[in-house]
């Protein structure tokens, strides 16, 4: 046990002993197929635009064609005569009927759902028309005019922040929507102790979630109850609930979530869908109509959210050994024309795993999050993650090549060691279990790291360009909400009127049949991840049961669910919050069937257990089956014990105890539960056309406990084809006027069927302390890690020519253009 530690939590608390008590394991663990497919494949999925809706007009979003532009006027008179056309939505009604949202910042930014007095991205919404039909509101966005007065754009960050460029907010007086300068440890010191020292700049690209579905709104206003009831593709977290309540003008209970069964992937995207969430929401108060609204692909890539692009500088001491003593690290996130809730996440979000896997315990952060005319951020799959491990993992590599030692070597004498679980970071997060060395040595292995390291010099011996990359990483998952607040100075925190900020629980209820089957009724809702099969997997087991015995509902609405702030299917959460809220519901139920069966058998109830679908005698006896204690339970109240509430359900909400608000010294356990991902490729570059070849991928993860192994395993290649996307092919490109030239799929371009590789996939499993299954999340997987173990790859490539990759995605163009510059630069 590391001294770093908390000595209370070293023991495991009482989730391991928890986890213990359950019952054997039959269908945990086991490769099931997803329950949900046959009615998707047969084309009966419930997505949000196939819901039907009576009398619901439709709406389509007049969008700004300038990046920077201050809107003088606009006449909608020619709009509103057209016929079918319910009405018109502006900035103005904006201005008189809602609120800007609330952010997470002190800049006095004022972000609103649609503009109101400036338009600053290009595909900012700026009207709405209402008709009975979509296609005659899109012919009446043709009759609105407005008058625009354009402005001066910025798209780089690092040039918003000069004192001549273009003002976004007047108001904030800057572009600079967020600045911290954080340090742990003795950085100063580490970095004059240093035998090493080495430095490097890295960009990373701004790029997209690309769900198969687009977003979808239908908003319906009941004047009389003065209720807001939304049904929407939204993922959560349901904090946005209140933001989205309040910008509207709301009471909270006046506002209702309902978010269908299925939902077209999200990756994140979703979590932002909440600002069109208000704007659909305003017309239909507005014109006391149900107003639909389903998102095109255009829109969706002009104006939706994607992952924020960063330039980044860092610097790292080490000695000679191979030892990191510290990094320092200095990054310019570009949120775009606003910035809004869960932003400045990306700034933030790994805060706890900025180490990664290394135990170095000295290290700073100075972090700008700036404003420029590229469209808005947010949760992109691997929150920040994949900027963190790019940028991590290509100094590693930089500092074994300043040494001539091994990359891989210099890896394991740096990782967190085995027997210092539960580990604490510099930073705050507390890793709750692992086996690094394994794990790394696992995927070495089943890489054949060694003759990939012959084949390499016998491929440079030939002239071929021929690279092996490694990487390692950290995977969190379980955001603490409180992780935003570190965008807060300590002063600003330690405010007496301040309310502090964390928390991470999930919600679940069970409920049990006359006839004896099973109900359990989910507080998230999922998009795709297969919760349906997962869950009755876990209650299959915890009753000794089928799973077809159990019926999981997994509809969100926030009127009939139990939920909190941090509900919802994001960062990786399901698998450790959302089971353990499963197993414990399960749990509870089966406590109060033990003790009707023991006053019904008269026997105590710690001789009973639940086994194979009856409560019976451990000897070996008698037992009521669960069929038999329903229909008692529910056709004879009567027999009932005293004091026993009626009814055969249960509830149970999960939290993690060390979900705390940051500390004085910016120190905060961002996740709660922490896996670990090791992977080695080895790529071939073509030198006449900079193409690159993945000759072998292998990924080795630690998820703790795997519930379901093929629905991991499709989350793996799910999560390295969107890292391979951002590595190699996707970016949002704008040019310096700020427009954005990437409005299709034909020039946006993302990995198909046809650029997928094949994987080869390992796991060890270190269960967790801390959640009631011992599993960990593996949601973003390896969309964390691809940008970082490729960009090593091609640059061990290129080695001979002296070319180090520090710029995604690695185009053939790009890559193309620094092997020329590289070959025309030598002698």
């Amino acid at each position: 046990m590391s001294d770093t530690a908390d000595s209370e939590i070293a023991s495991g608390g009482g989730r391991a002993a928890q986890a213990a008590t359950g019952a054997t394991r039959k269908w945990v663990g086991q490769p099931l197929r997803r329950s949900e497919d046959p009615r998707l494949l047969a084309g009966r999925g419930t997505f949000v635009a196939d819901l039907p809706f009576h009398n619901v007009c439709q709406a389509a979003i007049l969008r700004s064609p300038y990046a920077h532009a201050r809107i003088k006027a606009i006449d909608a008179g020619e709009a509103l005569k057209m016929p079918g056309v319910v009405g018109v939505v502006t900035g103005a009604d904006a201005l008189a009927m809602t609120r800007p949202f609330g952010v997470g910042v002190r800049a006095p930014i004022k972000y609103y759902c649609m503009a109101t007095d400036k338009a600053r991205f290009v595909g900012e919404p700026v009207a709405v028309v209402v008709a009975q039909d979509r296609y005659l509101a899109e012919d009446a966005l043709d009759r609105i005019q407005v008058e625009y007065e354009p402005l001066p754009a910025v798209v780089d960050p690092e040039a918003a922040l000069a004192p001549e460029a273009a003002l976004l907010h007047e108001a904030v007086g800057s572009n600079l929507a967020c600045h911290r300068h954080i340090v742990y440890g003795d950085v100063e010191r580490a970095f004059r102790e240093a035998d090493v020292v080495i430095s490097e700049s890295f960009r990373f690209p701004k790029y997209g979630s690309t769900p198969i579905e687009t977003y979808g709104v239908v908003a319906s206003f009941e004047s009389a109850t003065g209720v807001l009831t939304v049904t929407s593709n939204f993922m959560g977290p349901f904090i946005l609930h209140p933001i989205t309540a309040r910008a509207l003008n709301l009471p909270e209970n006046r506002l209702r979530f309902i978010v269908p069964p299925d939902i077209g992937g999200s990756f994140g995207i979703k979590t932002s869908i909440y600002p069109y969430i208000a704007l659909i929401g305003l017309a239909a108060m507005k014109l006391k109509v149900a107003v639909k609204w389903i998102e095109d692909r255009r829109e969706h890539l002009l104006a939706s959210s994607s992952g924020t692009d960063r330039v980044a500088y860092r610097e790292l001491a080490a000695r000679k050994d191979g030892t990191i003593l510290a990094m320092r690290s200095r990054w310019y996130d570009n949120v775009g024309g606003y910035i809004r809730s869960p932003e400045p996440g990306c700034a933030f979000r790994p805060i706890g795993n900025w180490v990664g896997a290394y135990r170095f315990q000295n290290l700073e952060a100075d972090a700008y999050v700036v404003m420029t005319n590229k469209s808005l951020t947010g949760p992109n799959r691997g929150y920040a993650c994949g900027h963190l491990y790019f940028e991590i993992e290509r100094m590693v590599d930089l500092l074994a090549e300043k040494l001539e030692m091994d990359p891989a070597e210099v890896r394991r004498r740096n990782f967190i060691q085995s027997d210092q679980f539960p580990y604490r970071t510099p930073s705050g997060g507390l890793y709750d279990s692992g086996d690094y060395p394994a794990a790394f040595a696992k995927a070495l292995e089943l890489a054949h790291y060694d003759e990939l390291k012959r084949e390499r010099e016998k491929a440079r011996a030939e002239g071929r360009l021929f690279g092996i990359g490694v990487a390692a990483a950290v995977d969190p998952s379980v955001s603490n909400m409180g992780y935003v607040t570190v965008a807060l100075d300590p002063q600003d925190r330690a405010r007496p009127q301040y309310l502090p900020k964390s928390g991470a629980l999930e919600a679940a209820s069970i409920r049990l049949d006359p006839l004896g089957k099973l109900t359990v009724i989910l507080g998230s809702t999922p998009q795709g991840q297969g919760h349906q099969t997962i869950v009755a997997q876990i209650v299959a087991d915890e009753f000794g049961v089928s799973p077809d015995d159990v019926t999981v509902v997994d509809e969100m609405d926030t009127f009939t669910r139990v939920w909190g702030i941090s509900s919802g299917t994001y960062s990786s959460r399901f698998g450790s919050v959302g089971t353990s809220a499963a197993a414990l519901a399960a749990r509870k139920l089966k406590e109060k069937l033990v003790a009707y069966a023991s006053y019904l058998m008269e026997v105590p109830p710690e001789a009973l257990g639940v086994v194979d679908g009856a409560v019976r005698e451990k000897s070996g006896g008698r037992g009521l089956t669960l069929k038999e204690l329903a229909g008692r339970a529910h056709w004879n109240t009567e027999s009932l014990p005293r004091g026993m509430e009626a009814g055969l359900e249960a509830t149970a909400v999960f939290s993690f105890p060390e979900a705390k608000a940051p500390d004085h010294q910016d120190r905060v356990n961002s996740s709660n539960t922490y896996g670990f991902i090791a992977e080695v490729m080895a790529v071939e570059v073509d030198p006449e056309t900079a193409a690159i070849k993945i000759l072998r991928y292998v990924t080795v993860h630690d998820a703790g406990q795997i519930i379901n192994p093929a629905i991991v395993e499709g989350q793996i290649y799910g999560g390295a084809l969107h890292g391979l996307g951002g590595a190699l092919y996707e970016e949002m490109l704008y040019d310096e006027q700020g427009q954005c030239l990437v409005g299709s799929f034909m020039d946006y371009l993302v990995p198909t069927a046809s650029e997928a590789v094949k994987i080869d996939i390992g796991h060890i499993a270190t269960s967790s302390p801390f959640t009631t299954l011992g599993a960990k999340g593996l949601g973003e997987s390896s969309s964390m890690t691809v940008p970082a173990v490729l960009a090593n790859a091609v640059s061990d490539a290129l080695r001979p020519l002296g070319v180090r990759i520090r710029e995604l995605p690695i185009t053939p163009s790009r890559l193309w253009h620094l092997m020329e510059t590289a070959r025309r630069g030598r002698p």
